[in-house]
């Protein structure tokens, strides 16, 4: 089993997961073209892809999702209510409606050999959720755009093997940085996105001796930058109740603009 980012931050996500067999994404928000050419760069087709999980429906999840639909015939999971945003976008243009393939959380589904577990997550879309991925015993997930989270999101984040988790902002550049208001509210808001902070301790709750890797996610461009989520998850792990150091775990972040390095599992 395979995991990659092939980009993550608030201008476009698109991440890879894959067996010998099944080829996943886990949104589709950047151009086709960046997404053909990431997955080229680890050795996969757009035409070997045997599905693309959409999270919801906002623009930097699902720009791409047109071209790659209408070229390679992809089938997009998601939820009724996310399927339905995404129908009425005009900007994806025109592709197979029968590609349209609703999910509920909390019913898990299999692509292949892949067992997906799509669960619920507070963000202000039609019907969001995120999505852990499972190969028998081995199992990832990408959990990004959460105002906030609760037992019911540490309990679907236990046992993995590695993790792709949103930290978005750091409160304080956010506050004082140039967004109006309204923005600012929205993000700090429970339904907005989650902090380099609550990333930290949420990532505290789920910590486990077999976790290999850990991508923090969807950075925002203008309210963080890399060593400050970095080192603000670090710290948060540290002073955490949890017996683990944050030297434990393989700990990057993963870039708006590149290809990560391909976590095996």
């Amino acid at each position: 089993m395979r995991m990659v980012s092939i980009a993550s931050g608030s201008s476009g996500n698109c991440i890879y997961i894959g067996s010998d067999h099944t080829h996943l994404l886990v949104d589709a928000g950047i151009s086709n073209k960046r997404i053909e050419q990431g997955l080229n760069d680890i050795g996969i087709k757009g035409s070997e892809l045997d599905g693309v999980l959409i999270t919801h429906e906002h623009s930097d999840h699902v720009k791409g999702l047109g071209v790659l639909a209408r070229k390679h015939g992809v089938p997009i999971y998601s939820t009724k209510e996310t399927l339905e945003e995404i129908r009425a976008m005009k900007s994806l243009g025109d592709y197979p409606e029968e590609l349209l393939c609703p999910v509920v959380h909390d019913a898990d589904f299999f692509i292949g050999d892949l067992e997906i577990k799509p669960f619920k997550i507070s963000h202000d879309a039609a019907n969001p959720v995120a999505y852990r991925v499972q190969e028998g015993k081995k199992s990832v997930a990408v959990a990004t755009d959460m105002g906030n989270y609760s037992q019911y999101t540490i309990d679907r984040l236990q046992g993995l093997d590695a993790i792709l988790l949103e930290s978005n902002h750091d409160v304080k550049m956010l506050e004082a940085g140039p967004y109006p208001y309204y923005l600012k509210k929205r993000i700090l808001g429970e339904y907005g996105h989650l902090s380099n902070d609550n990333a930290g301790r949420l990532l505290s709750c789920v910590l486990h001796d077999n976790l290999k890797h850990i991508f923090l996610g969807h950075l925002s461009k203008e309210n963080n930058y890399e060593e400050l989520a970095y080192e603000t998850v670090k710290l948060e792990i540290a002073e955490s109740d949890t017996p683990y150091h944050s030297s434990d775990f393989p700990i990057t972040v993963a870039k708006r603009d590149a290809v990560s390095e391909i976590v095996t599992i």
